[in-house]
């Protein structure tokens, strides 16, 4: 490592990356600095690469730290690094962007120089970008719903996917909320694995109607864990595991045990006491990328709610009309009209 007063430069995965301003505060309840985020990543780099490794990330940077403001940038800003692995991605309407690759840490350490703390994960693998290999349940609170909430909403989630014989993977998202992740074969794309998402939200809502909700629009939500099924439409990110988020605490979105959800305090996970949980513990996610699932019994959720005359679910406002969709208004505003 090459230090200077307002300069470091670090080898990371046999590149020299240079971190500036490396005492600049991300994180002020913690008093954490640049540094101690690039600490953090270098110490978990492998798990991190395990879930991550591979995929598209868009940018979100805070130049002044979790504590300012922010702005989303999908591509790689001019006088990056020749070595930055990209890749092509697009957004709804067709607007293409040049996005990082997660190829290695030393791209997440670039990343944080430049003000990311976190990044934002397509679905999918930059090789392979016609097929989704991850679905991704955002269990999502609602007016008058905390975190114990979501805690069993996760948890009748995951004896929903057992009865189905899969298995999901749970994580923080590091605020209030909870994921369970599933890695799928690379056999659909994501059209088909929001189809998936949307039967499994409406089958835990039937289940469980006063705790869980499918229903896109807030006014029919009430007091009730919504599952954002939406998060699984083409050209969706979500928050990568193992990511530190834009918080002053640091709190990291951090896969768990089930027994772990239970239990966990999120806001305890961060990027000071996560690395010694990782060494207590070991990586609950660990097989995650070995263990691929088929979306099968899913999508035959989905062939029966079609069948029973189910039209699909609301699509968010920047997608256009699909087949199948109902109005895309909310009921009251339908009701006026």
């Amino acid at each position: 490592m090459v230090s200077g007063d307002d300069e470091r430069t670090l080898e990371v995965d046999g590149r020299e990356v240079r971190v500036s301003r490396p005492d600049k505060v991300y994180f002020p309840e913690l008093g954490a600095t640049k540094l101690d985020l690039v600490s953090y990543y270098l110490e978990i780099g492998g798990h991190l690469l395990n879930t991550a490794g591979g995929r598209p990330a868009m940018l979100q940077r805070f130049p002044d730290g979790a504590a300012g403001k922010s702005f989303y940038q999908k591509r790689i800003p001019a006088g990056a690094p020749d070595w930055l692995e990209s890749t092509t991605v697009s957004t709804p309407n067709g607007t293409t962007s040049n996005a990082l690759v997660v190829a290695d840490i030393a791209h997440v350490v670039w990343a944080v120089n430049i003000g990311c703390l976190g990044l934002h994960l397509w679905p999918y693998l930059a090789a392979d970008p016609a097929h989704a290999d991850e679905l991704r349940i955002d269990l999502d609170p609602t007016t008058g719903i905390g975190f114990d909430e979501v805690r069993e909403a996760a948890l009748l989630c995951r004896d929903v996917l057992a009865e189905l014989g899969l298995r999901g993977y749970p994580k923080t998202t590091g605020n209030n909320g909870l994921h369970v992740y599933l890695r799928l074969e690379p056999r659909w794309d994501s059209v088909a694995v929001r189809a998936a998402a949307v039967a499994l939200a409406r089958e835990l809502e039937r289940r469980h109607p006063g705790q869980i909700t499918a229903n896109w629009w807030k006014e029919e939500r009430g007091s009730r864990v919504f599952v954002d099924f939406n998060q699984n439409a083409p050209h969706k990110t979500v928050f990568g595991a193992w990511f530190a988020r834009p918080r002053p605490g640091g709190q990291v979105s951090t896969p768990l045990t089930w027994e772990e959800v239970e239990t966990v305090v999120p806001d305890e996970l961060t990027i000071r006491t996560v690395p010694d949980l990782v060494r207590r513990r070991g990586d609950p996610w660990a097989d995650i990328a070995t263990r691929p699932q088929s979306l099968e019994p899913l999508l035959a959720l989905a062939e029966r709610d079609k069948a029973a005359g189910l039209h699909d679910a609301p699509w968010p406002p920047q997608y256009p009309k699909m087949p199948d969709e109902p109005p895309r208004v909310a009921p009251s505003r339908a009701k006026k009209a």
